[in-house]
């Protein structure tokens, strides 16, 4: 049980304080409600480029990184396509440094040109090592376009194409900072060696001053039920073939998901997992093969994927997947795999809640769901998922209609 105090500032800035005196350190982490989805389709990229221009300079503080070296403490930020996320740890006597940076680029960024093209370069770098010249690089954003006809999940975080980055202007930029980055729309979670009334007044201190900005209502088109399988053959100068299919589940906070992210232990939750066990080691089909879901917030979807061993066709690898999700169909799963894989996501969870940081985390992401008590209840949700459900839910699923099949064949073979 994870305990935690909760006010908002008069400007709409939701706080939490989770108070831990066994730890020297605190945490200040920083959640924004806009992730890649909020993008304009003709202007992708921009939340993952804010996660640049944030360390860029903010309008009292040309540097963001040498101040929090100073005070000890370290700093990181992500991106996802639902929210944006940036954290600090530092000594806990020095967790005012952390206030006066966070809220000095919650006001606002500095907006020059020079950072703009710095930051702009730097992803435009990324983008062309990570997701054009790597190799698989670009497999989700040919599976993405392939399952998503119509809710911004269609494209990465990192956008939709490089020209998008490359074009954006300085007022472009300024209109998506006070559009979303505004304390309305963010949920601050302070945690560790720290006090809720000491945190009340450098919250009222650092943060009170914020103009609120105006409340983001999200209004993002839903994906339409998928009614007939979608396959895609694609070619590429790569050592080994792949094989990449998705299937679309429910979103984050429906029962569903909970089923789902049991069913993706089931199939691919590491070494002893169906997948691995019978098509990586007894048959030796796959180099690798992995099950698993992104977590994300709308309804998003299962994966399986992994790299076909040299010599074995895509026709075989791809029937012995099918046999496997059959089996699951046909046969579904028992009382004892279900109870050890209910275990052992209750073993990651503790384990993810060791570190303040991660606690942080989840705090902020849960208030952004809507309720951070969430967080409390979730295993109970684990816990009252039966064999029957899996089934049930399996065979919704992987249904035929509902799949997606990347084909990625090498050039060599």
């Amino acid at each position: 049980m994870i305990q935690y105090e909760q006010f908002t500032l008069d400007n709409g800035l939701r706080v939490l304080v989770h108070e831990d005196a066994s730890t020297p350190m605190a945490v200040v982490n920083v959640m924004y409600d806009v992730g890649a989805k909020d993008e304009n389709p003709q202007k992708t990229g921009f939340a993952h480029l804010f996660e640049h221009l944030m360390f860029g300079g903010s309008i009292n503080i040309p540097d963001y990184d040498e101040p929090l070296q100073r005070a000890g403490g370290e700093n990181n930020a992500y991106t996802t396509n639902d929210l944006t996320n940036y954290y600090c740890q530092l000594p806990a006597q020095n967790i005012e440094t952390a206030f006066w940076l966070e809220s000095d680029r919650m006001l606002s960024l500095a907006f020059s040109k020079k950072s703009l093209d710095v930051q702009r370069k730097v992803v435009c770098e990324e983008f062309k090592e990570h997701y054009i010249n790597k190799p698989y690089g670009n497999v989700w954003h040919l599976m993405r376009g392939l399952a998503y006809t119509t809710h911004p999940y269609k494209w990465m975080t990192i956008g939709q194409e490089l020209s998008h980055v490359e074009n954006a202007t300085l007022e472009d930029v300024k209109a998506f900072f006070f559009k979303h980055y505004r304390p309305i729309n963010a949920v601050l979670v302070v945690a560790g060696n720290v006090k809720t009334e000491q945190i009340k007044q450098l919250a009222a201190k650092w943060f009170g001053p914020i103009p609120m900005g105006e409340k983001y209502e999200r209004n993002l088109p839903a994906e339409p039920i998928q009614t007939a399988a979608r396959v895609l053959d694609y070619e590429a100068n790569v050592p080994l073939d792949a094989l990449v299919k998705t299937w679309h589940i429910d979103s984050r906070l429906s029962q569903g998901y909970y089923i789902a992210d049991l069913i993706t232990e089931v199939m691919g939750g590491g070494g002893s997992s169906r997948l691995f066990q019978r098509l990586v080691k007894e048959r030796r089909l796959f180099s690798n093969l992995d099950c698993y879901h992104f977590g994300s917030v709308d309804n998003g979807l299962l994966a399986i994927d992994g790299k076909l061993v040299a010599g074995v066709t895509m026709d075989a690898a791809e029937a012995a997947v099918n046999e496997e999700i059959e089996q699951l169909l046909q046969e579904g799963i028992s009382e004892q795999e279900l109870q050890k894989t209910i275990n052992r996501t209750e073993s990651v969870m503790a384990f993810e809640d060791m570190a303040v940081m991660s606690r942080a985390n989840s705090l902020a992401f849960y208030e952004l769901l809507g309720n951070a008590a969430l967080m409390n209840n979730e295993f109970k949700k684990y816990q009252a998922v039966t064999a029957a459900d899996i089934k049930q839910y399996s065979q919704q699923i992987f249904r035929k209609e509902n799949s997606n099949t990347l084909r990625y064949h090498s050039k060599a073979n």
